[in-house]
């Protein structure tokens, strides 16, 4: 070790030119690291849905569920396998060992399931897996205050808002919400019909017949091939109206005009005749609104691995322009991730800045001395941008646990070049040459260094071998805190010496400590003799001091059950988000009723607070962040609330009036959560404290003792969020 000293302080351009590099490669790879709120997370979940006509639960669970599940417990690593099974469709949830390669997972349980999915009595089998970064980075709502026709929304948002959009770099989808669309609809009348001898079914065939463009092969003239095609498909109403339905004898319309006999000598019917054509709305999937308005949604999903904050700038910028050319249209953000992650990215930045200016002032407070403290300043950006480096290549991104990394590394990164620049200062107060004082005092503690930076690396470094939640999330930070202390570790024996061979100027004088205060501390220039006497008084009372301290430790056990436990901590209340379920069956305009009642009352408890409310009735896919695994339909909703910015409100207590708020309302299930709750479900760790399984054969006896527990449950005043599977 001391041959590579030698020759940093022998070579110091070499060093020099060497660092640059290193800078420079940090730049770069700063530059291209992805930006996100949590690392790239590797949720163990496959969800097998299928559909299959209106057929009964029981029916679903008996024909298809079974064997799906027989084929997926059988998988590799398969740790539980569940399912929820309903009219007509069903969800199978399988659950593998965290660490399990879940590309080969996906593609063994397709393969496997190959059989069931080609069942001619299964309308739809859909195996997925979803990504918990795949949730929208933003969502709008696209109104104008003179248009109330949802489809006429539709066609600006679809064919000018969600083009312009999609095409931002970065962006992979824009998916509408709460649009509807035009639909024909032909009323025949049943009295009509049976008067002329029709049915529905020929009135439909007749339909089908005319609606359509048929292939006439090809002919050719002159050396050209032409294709010939005859066009039949509708073009508007009138000519629906047209479509001859039956023919009938004259005698049947006395009165008739000769012109209207075709020439086969019977009389045409038109549609027009039996039924009342009309170009209405088709009933939406899901109804989305604004402060009680009815609005549509636009979910922005980014690209896979792409970075969240600049996806988010560039869409930000691209909306403003967006928003001038379509003027009295109202395009607003209700939800920005970007904006969050920024916020928690940019706190634990200013954390570590302030940390590390800190050090540097506590440095020069110490050591007085303005070129001992920039040479050791120097070594916490060059520790910082190297390990920029290493964190690009092990395909790390810059995410709250990185970034928490290197803020606990920052005050350890100055540890070794305090531990080098000391031991240098001791050689010139001994009396040694500048240049042999950097080579020997660095020699002298390199191995001591080396092996404190070792012991630390060991701490933390197993982290990236444990399983569950835990060792997805924290694997990234201890790979960070591993690399800034090896950067550090380089940097105090290469860079250290060389700045001090160059920086250090004249050497100081030769200080001795006084025979009476040979327990004097010495620290650069500033000397302690009090804590050489102090030191003195406690080694007298040591058995004293031993069982203070096993006091202290005592009392701490003493108080740890009144801390308090959770995985993720608890953020203040600016926004929330409520999940209502309403009984099996329940149509979804009634469904919208009730979310409507639930903004009421919630706009009645919050009052002023509120800033925003934005609420989807029906499927949404998780487009409005629903923490549901299970599928959303027409009994479902998601409100979510957002505060004004500077509101103070207490979490337990809102959440405690609202539950008892929403248990008024009769068949009504809600769940209250925050977005610590939406980190836990993408952890897979969001199991809830109280959970209340009921098992049996009898479908009806379970039914009858889930609702008892439930009710007992609600009797309980400490439980919220009480439902039902």
């Amino acid at each position: 070790m001391k041959k590579i000293i030698q020759f940093a302080v022998d070579y110091p351009i070499t060093v020099l030119m060497l660092v640059l590099a290193v800078l420079l490669l940090g730049y770069i790879s700063f530059r291209r690291l992805g930006m996100d709120l949590f690392p790239e997370l590797n949720n163990p979940r496959i969800y097998v849905e299928l559909k299959a006509g209106e057929r009964p639960p029981e029916e679903i669970e008996k024909q298809f569920v079974r064997n799906i599940e027989a084929q997926a417990i059988q998988q590799k690593n398969t740790v539980q396998v569940s399912s929820v099974s309903r009219v007509g469709s069903a969800q199978v949830t399988v659950e593998y060992a965290w660490g399990t390669s879940m590309d080969e997972a996906f593609l063994v349980l397709q393969k496997s399931l190959n059989e069931i999915q080609q069942d001619s009595d299964i309308d739809e089998l859909t195996i997925s897996q979803i990504d918990p970064n795949a949730a929208p980075i933003i969502l709008l709502s696209f109104s104008h205050p003179g248009i109330t026709d949802m489809d006429e929304l539709r066609k600006v948002a679809e064919s000018y808002v969600r083009n312009e959009l999609i095409r931002l770099e970065g962006i992979a989808e824009v998916r509408l919400l709460g649009q509807e669309e035009k639909e024909v609809v032909v009323e025949t009348s049943p009295y009509l019909l049976e008067a002329f001898g029709l049915t529905p079914g020929a009135v439909a065939q007749s339909i089908r017949g005319y609606n359509s463009n048929i292939s006439g092969g090809t002919i050719e003239e002159m050396g050209t091939n032409y294709i010939i095609k005859g066009i039949g498909e509708f073009a508007s109403l009138e000519e629906i109206g047209q479509v001859i339905v039956a023919l009938k004898d004259p005698e049947s319309f006395p009165g008739q005009e000769a012109a209207t006999v075709s020439s086969s000598g019977k009389v045409p019917v038109f549609l027009k005749d039996v039924a009342e054509i009309r170009l209405l709305n088709k009933k939406p999937d899901n109804i989305v609104r604004v402060n009680g308005q009815r609005c549509m949604g636009l979910a922005v999903y980014k690209e896979t691995r792409y970075n969240t904050v600049k996806a988010v700038s560039e869409f930000m910028k691209s909306l403003e322009t967006l928003k001038k050319a379509l003027p009295g249209y109202e395009l607003s953000v209700i939800q920005n991730k970007g904006e969050f992650i920024s916020l928690a990215i940019d706190e634990v930045e200013q954390t570590a800045l302030v940390g590390i200016l800190l050090a540097v002032a506590v440095l020069f407070i110490f050591l007085r001395r303005f070129g001992v403290t920039l040479i050791i300043s120097v070594a916490i950006p060059i520790s910082i941008v190297a390990t920029f480096n290493l964190m690009y290549f092990n395909g790390l991104t810059l995410n709250i646990m990185t970034l928490g990394g290197l803020a606990l590394g920052a005050g350890m990164l100055v540890d070794n070049a305090i531990i080098v620049m000391e031991n240098i200062f001791r050689n010139l107060e001994q009396g040694l040459p500048l240049k042999e004082a950097s080579v020997l005092g660095t020699s002298q503690v390199g191995g001591a260094i080396t092996a404190s930076t070792i012991t630390t690396i060991v701490v933390f470094l197993p982290i990236v071998y444990l399983h569950g939640a835990a060792g997805e999330l924290f694997k990234d930070q201890a790979w960070t805190v591993a690399f800034s202390l090896l950067s550090s570790l380089g940097v105090a024996i290469l860079v250290i010496p060389m700045l001090s061979r160059r920086l250090l100027g004249k050497a100081p004088s030769p200080q001795r400590t006084p025979a009476d205060e040979g327990m004097a501390v010495r620290s650069g220039s500033i000397r302690f003799p009090r804590y050489g006497r102090f030191l003195r008084r406690v080694l007298e009372v040591k058995w004293t001091v031993i069982l203070l301290a096993a006091a202290l430790v005592a009392a701490s056990l003493a108080l740890l059950p009144y801390v308090g436990s959770e995985f993720i901590p608890k953020t203040g209340l600016s926004d929330f988000t409520v999940e209502l379920t309403l009984p099996e069956g329940t149509e979804l305009y009634r469904t919208e009723g009730t979310v409507a009642g639930v903004e009421e009352g919630i706009g009645g408890l919050l009052g002023e607070d509120i800033g925003t409310i934005y609420s989807i009735t029906g499927p949404s896919r998780q487009a409005a962040g629903s923490l549901s695994a299970v599928y959303e339909d027409e009994n479902t909703a998601v409100i979510k609330v957002i505060l004004k910015k500077g509101s103070n409100l207490p979490a337990a207590e809102v959440f405690a009036r609202l539950s008892s708020l929403l248990a008024e309302v009769p068949d009504l299930e809600a769940r209250i959560y925050q977005e610590q709750t939406v980190s836990e479900l993408t952890l897979g760790t969001e199991t809830d404290p109280v959970v209340v399984e009921v098992q049996g054969e009898d479908l009806e006896r379970l039914q009858a003792l889930t609702l008892e527990a439930r009710q007992r449950a609600l009797a309980c005043g400490d439980l919220f969020n009480v439902e039902t599977s």
